[in-house]
């Protein structure tokens, strides 16, 4: 295993933001050990971001000890859901999936092969999926598609998919960048702007059998410009010093 490991006690945490996602959580966590078996220690973190389901029931039956849930009482979003389950996490590497079953957690290995193979600032890089055959309605793959173009010309992100859900990246790098809502969409830009490196690497997408999406492709593209226009603002006025030896 990764040497960047050896010290810690956990290698891995895989936060799952989930609201309203009854239905899909128990098989999100069976596919997860499926994917990771014989890989060494994780655990995983369900953030339930305010349900008003069947969810908080279903991950209070899964009777897992590699699992933990963590509940906000009222839903504060992906980002801050993902900014909680990362705060707790004990790995010293935190991997991140959607919690409506559309990423495939096989492609977790995907992620963690890049890294081991990564010949120098591994700890230093976001490792993120960049979904191929996307399973989304034409409408949703064309805004999708528009929203990665801008955000690449106006940010320099280098990422052909900024929103994939499954990323893999070091806990202290994640904690490094700025929290704030829509976070989870900027990690790309941010992690440059900490003078870290992204590294796509092609993974799958499956179609949602269960549940519905939290987005409105209008309501997030209006907000998504005024989030881009902060980010742009925080690359422009961040400095990093050099210093002298």
């Amino acid at each position: 295993m990764n040497a960047l490991l050896s010290s810690a006690s956990l290698e891995l945490s895989i936060v799952i933001p989930v609201r309203d996602e009854a239905g899909n959580v128990a098989q999100l966590a069976a596919e997860i050990h499926r994917a990771l078996k014989g890989t060494g220690s994780y655990e995983i973190v369900f953030v339930d971001d305010g349900s008003t389901d069947a969810t908080p029931a279903e991950l209070a039956g899964l009777n897992d000890a590699r699992v933990r849930v963590i509940t906000h009482a009222t839903s504060c979003g992906q980002s801050q859901a993902t900014i909680t389950g990362v705060a707790a996490a004990k790995g010293a590497w935190i991997a991140t999936l959607d919690g409506d079953g559309q990423n495939d957690p096989a492609d977790l290995l995907r992620l963690l092969d890049a890294r081991d193979k990564a010949e120098t600032d591994a700890n230093r890089t976001l490792f993120i999926g960049r979904r191929a055959g996307r399973r989304d309605n034409v409408r949703r793959r064309i805004a999708s598609r528009i929203a990665n173009g801008i955000r690449g010309a106006v940010l320099g992100d280098a990422t052909p998919d900024s929103g994939c859900g499954i990323k893999l990246l070091a806990r202290e790098l994640f904690l490094s960048l700025p929290r704030f809502d829509a976070l989870h969409r900027f990690m790309p830009a941010l992690t440059l702007r900490a003078g870290g490196r992204v590294l796509s690497i092609p993974v799958a997408h499956r179609m949602r059998v269960r549940g519905s999406s939290k987005y409105t492709i209008w309501r997030r593209g209006l907000i998504g410009v005024v989030d881009m226009l902060g980010v742009f603002w925080l690359m422009r006025r961040n400095t990093r010093p050099t210093l002298k030896s």
